[in-house]
């Protein structure tokens, strides 16, 4: 697909009608259809006036502290075009109004991305940064997002991926692990148990047909007493039982610290130390610091990772043509960072 370069461009496009899904495709992005199209308008006066040629130095800064992501994928959008980039590294700490990103080149060709390149940084960075939140309240203690649903299927593996680079041990959805370099995480629904009929008799199926690597996690809130159903199944699955997950509707008082304690000690006086308790299910920092207080091993976190706000990221042309110059109120020229590494 031919990258946008003028507004006739942009009057000529027209959506295909059969058009199933209205997230923008790989080839969409790299063309400037995602862009503002002011941006559009730019390029082609720049181009048609003889400004070209006028080369820039750009830097990206946030609103507000938090941790960095989409560093990569902002990379990735830049291919393939004569620019220079320095970037904190992938997970790096910042704070508000740090320079995150500077680009040297010629505005004429990538200033058409500026859009693409704050949104994946904005929101990446924001998913990042609340993960980071849970990763500080859960210590040592392993977390995963489970926050696909959550979001546009679009963007699913966007937030999964920067909830890892913000320390989170995992994801469930399958194309956000894997483009962190991981196997998705996770075991089977409540429809599972709902379609089966006994909790059991779904923990048996589960332990029968899946390999030997996949967790014997089983979850027990479905049908009965959470204790009574994590007792039931340790006994069917004996010593390849190797947690039970609660994820207790707020119909029924949710997850709480009351229930993990008795879990753990019932768990333990039947002899199963071995069953580590997962929790899931409207997971906030307070719910997690009490519920690890209590005895949960590990964790699910969706909304609270999928619902974090966007890090607001600004581009300022700091230097045209070498000379330091700015908008009102920005100070002109190179803004220092020590922190940033050469990247392109």
């Amino acid at each position: 697909m031919k990258r946008l370069q003028s507004i006739q461009d942009v009057t000529n496009y027209q959506v295909e009608q059969d058009r199933r899904l209205y997230s923008a495709n790989h080839d969409e992005i790299l063309a400037g259809l995602t862009t503002d199209v002011y941006f559009v308008k730019t390029k082609q006066i720049l181009e048609s006036f003889g400004y070209r040629d006028s080369q820039v130095t750009a830097e990206i800064f946030p609103r507000r502290d938090g941790i960095i992501a989409g560093v990569e994928e902002a990379l990735n959008l830049l291919k393939g075009l004569e620019v220079e980039v320095e970037a904190l590294p992938e997970g790096s700490p910042f704070k508000a109004k740090d320079v995150v990103m500077r680009i040297r080149g010629r505005y004429a060709d990538f200033g058409i991305y500026e859009t693409a390149i704050l949104g994946i940084l904005a929101h990446s960075s924001g998913w990042a940064t609340a993960a980071y939140e849970v990763k500080k309240v859960t210590g040592d203690k392993p977390f995963f997002c489970f926050g696909a649903r959550h979001v546009h299927p679009a963007v699913a593996p966007v937030m999964e991926r920067a909830a890892i680079v913000g320390g989170a041990n995992g994801a469930s959805c399958v194309l956000g692990a894997k483009l962190a370099g991981l196997e998705p995480s996770g075991t089977v629904p409540h429809a599972l148990f709902l379609i089966v009929g006994d909790t059991v008799k779904a923990a048996e199926m589960y332990d029968q047909i899946m390999p030997p690597d996949s967790p014997r996690t089983i979850l027990v809130d479905t049908f009965k007493d959470e204790v009574e159903e994590s007792l039931r199944v340790g006994k069917a699955l004996g010593a390849r039982l190797e947690a039970i997950r609660i994820d207790t509707p707020g119909e029924r008082g949710g997850v709480t610290a009351a229930l993990v304690r008795e879990l753990r000690a019932k768990l333990d006086l039947a002899g199963y130390t071995q069953v580590k308790i997962f929790a899931s299910g409207g997971l906030d920092l307070e719910k997690i610091r009490l519920l690890s207080e209590a005895g949960v091993d590990a964790f699910g976190v969706g909304s609270y990772i999928s619902s974090s706000v966007p890090i607001d990221m600004t581009m300022d042309i700091k230097e045209v043509n070498g000379q330091p110059l700015a908008k009102r109120g920005r100070l002109p020229g190179v803004t220092p960072n020590d922190a940033l590494r050469r990247v392109m």
